[in-house]
């Protein structure tokens, strides 16, 4: 039968949906500006501390290596305790830690801390998009999601601009490093208030708590605490980790584990040893094309939003995931030439993955039902951060052992990977409700 009008509610656009989209585009910029900033500064780095390629390579992995266990760990705690929790205190950790940086004049600790931002921003990945995909209305929900990759796009870009036009002396790198937790205090300061999902209370029974807030920060003053009962009883209440690879779910599960690796592993590894890779293709004015790539990263990232909410999930990831391996591969085989031919599929590979990055917001919390909605997004930002912590570490070793057309064809492989896999397993979810569905 039709929906009731509180359905309708939830597909208007309030000032309460702004107010949550915005604190989490500021969790997503925090964190794209920590892992561009790390990138920026890591040149200078080198000489003050006395870098090996390890700790490079350390250094360079480490937010992602912490964004493992923030994801892994914390996921299934918001969907034991509450999504509000975690959204709001793991901002403490970050802006502490991002502070901290100031004082790290060693690699050890430089690396603890950075651990410790990423655990704080991988708690963020697992709650924040599956917070917004919970408040979201439906008809938005594809822009909303896929914008966090924008504003994550929007803080790396501006920490890569920061690192090329800033003289970067020690004590620079060190104040970069530190004004991260600016924009980690803005986040905490505006999450103050923000209610816990209703589409969480009422999967747990508390169905009164879920109609109220739907009533005060939605406008839905017809939908009734029956209502949110009936909708709540047609999923369980609480949901086991081991569940996310139950008979059903599985295949979805795992899908996301390999299309979300797949992507992320080039993406993270290229852009933090951007301007290695510059060098061995021997641009003559490298800070340029390094801005035009970060220009292009932008770009692609906003104008990718458009077919995030106009094309279905499937055939976006599965032609993107085409044009990225054709890319990687054209820079494989052509490695000899001279940098500025290289430049091209270079260019095309970076506006193409801002724009497919953006479904890594969208795809994972409409793969899963509330029950298992942060378990099954922090396992899939958790087992991609795995993935990129890997090429992070692996890449400055194979371009200096190598080569950059090696390089470019192993990770064109991995892509590869990723659109057989989405060809086989990716379903399409563009018109599924990641909240209770209200029919009766």
């Amino acid at each position: 039968m039709a929906a009731s009008s509180g359905v309708a509610a939830t597909e208007r656009l309030t000032s309460f949906h702004l107010r949550v989209t915005a604190t989490t585009f500021g969790a997503n910029f925090s964190d794209g500006y920590a892992l561009g900033v790390i990138g920026a500064v890591l040149p200078v780095l080198n000489t003050t501390l006395h870098l090996s390629g390890v700790w490079q390579g350390l250094l360079g992995a480490s937010a992602l290596i912490g964004l493992f266990f923030g994801s892994i760990l914390l996921g299934p705690v918001a969907d034991t305790i509450g999504r509000q929790k975690v959204y709001r205190y793991n901002f403490v950790l970050i802006a502490i830690a991002s502070v901290a940086q100031f004082w790290a004049h060693s690699p050890l600790v430089l690396f603890l801390l950075r651990l410790v931002i990423g655990f704080g921003l991988g708690a963020d990945y697992a709650v924040g998009s599956t917070l917004l995909s919970e408040f979201a209305p439906r008809r938005l929900r594809g822009v909303l999601l896929g914008s966090l990759t924008v504003l994550w796009t929007v803080g790396y870009v501006l920490a890569n601009v920061l690192g090329t036009y800033i003289p970067i002396t020690d004590n620079a790198a060190h104040w970069l490093l530190a004004s991260g937790a600016l924009p980690a205090l803005l986040v905490l300061v505006l999450r103050i208030g923000i209610p816990e999902s209703p589409s969480w209370l009422a999967a747990r029974g508390r169905a009164t708590e879920a109609a109220e807030i739907r009533r005060r920060y939605l406008g839905q003053s017809e939908v009734t605490a029956e209502e949110a009962r009936a909708a709540a009883a047609e999923q369980p209440p609480t949901a086991r980790y081991r569940e996310l690879f139950a008979r059903g779910q599985a295949a979805k599960t795992w899908f996301g584990v390999i299309f979300y690796s797949a992507q992320v592993l080039p993406y993270f590894a290229i852009y933090t040893f951007m301007s290695q890779i510059l060098g061995t293709l021997h641009i003559s004015d490298a800070d340029t094309q390094n801005l035009v790539l970060n220009l292009a990263l932008l770009l692609g990232g906003v104008i990718g939003l458009w077919p995030v909410q106009r094309v279905g999930r499937r055939p976006f990831t599965i032609g993107s995931f085409a044009i990225l391996t054709t890319c990687l591969s054209a820079m494989a085989v052509f490695s000899g030439s001279s940098g500025w031919v290289l430049m091209v599929p270079f260019l095309v590979y970076t506006f193409v993955m801002a724009g497919a990055s953006n479904i890594t917001q969208v795809y994972p919390p409409e793969l899963f039902p509330t029950a298992l909605r942060a378990s099954g997004v922090g396992f899939l930002n958790g087992t991609s951060r795995v993935a990129s912590a890997i090429g992070t570490f692996v890449l400055p070793v194979s371009l200096s052992q190598l080569g950059v057309g090696w390089s470019m064809g192993w990770m064109a492989l991995v892509l590869l990977l990723g659109t057989a896999v989405s060809l086989i397993w990716a379903p399409e979810t563009r018109d599924t409700l990641t909240t209770e569905e209200w029919h009766h």
